[in-house]
């Protein structure tokens, strides 16, 4: 148990049978009345945003997340396997836990991934990866009123919108929260 004066962006909170991850909070004293706590809360599993106010000093219970550094190893039917780099233990992550983040896993690259009494809450990417393009179109300078951009097909098989001066075989930085083209790569 903790009181609201010991809330951290990134701690765990457990309330209403379910997982919280504190991601703003904000003490308040106004000139009238009791202080209190303002925070901004993310279910951890179902990734929903909530505002929620607490007195201040108020007890909340917290959770116990213990997040771990893993190589991704391979993909394995529903299941993506990640090894824990200290203990060479091998967990298999569903689909579903993964999310959109899939599309920027590549064989041994490096991730977060963060667990609850065994089971695994999600998976956090560093936020940008390098990859290469294998497939685009060449790009065609003509008539347009901005910088063209060309879908481009990266090896993990994701596509993402990159300019038209790209060809297949470029190495580019993607951000992995929103999948943005974030530069080239030499």
């Amino acid at each position: 148990m903790a009181t609201t004066n010991d809330l951290k962006n990134g701690m765990v909170l457990s309330l209403d049978n379910a997982l919280w991850q504190v991601l703003e909070f904000q003490h308040v004293k106004p000139g009238k009345g009791p202080a209190f706590v303002r925070t901004k809360l993310k279910n951890v599993l179902s990734g929903k945003i909530v505002d929620k106010t607490f007195n201040a000093g108020t007890k909340v219970e917290t959770a116990t997340v213990d997040r771990a550094d893993m190589t991704y190893l391979y993909h394995d039917g529903t299941d993506y396997v990640f090894m824990d780099t200290r203990t060479y233990d091998q967990i298999p992550v569903p689909e579903d836990v993964i999310g959109p983040a899939k599309d920027y896993l590549l064989e041994n690259g490096e991730a977060m991934v963060a667990t609850h009494e065994g089971r695994v809450l999600y998976v956090e990417l560093p936020p940008s990866v390098v990859l290469e393009i294998t497939h685009t179109d060449p790009g065609v300078q003509g008539d347009r009123s901005t910088g063209g951009t060309k879908p481009a097909t990266l090896e993990t098989g994701a596509e993402i919108q990159v300019p038209l001066f790209l060809e297949s075989g470029t190495k580019v930085k993607v951000d992995t929260r929103d999948g943005s083209y974030l530069g080239r790569v030499s």
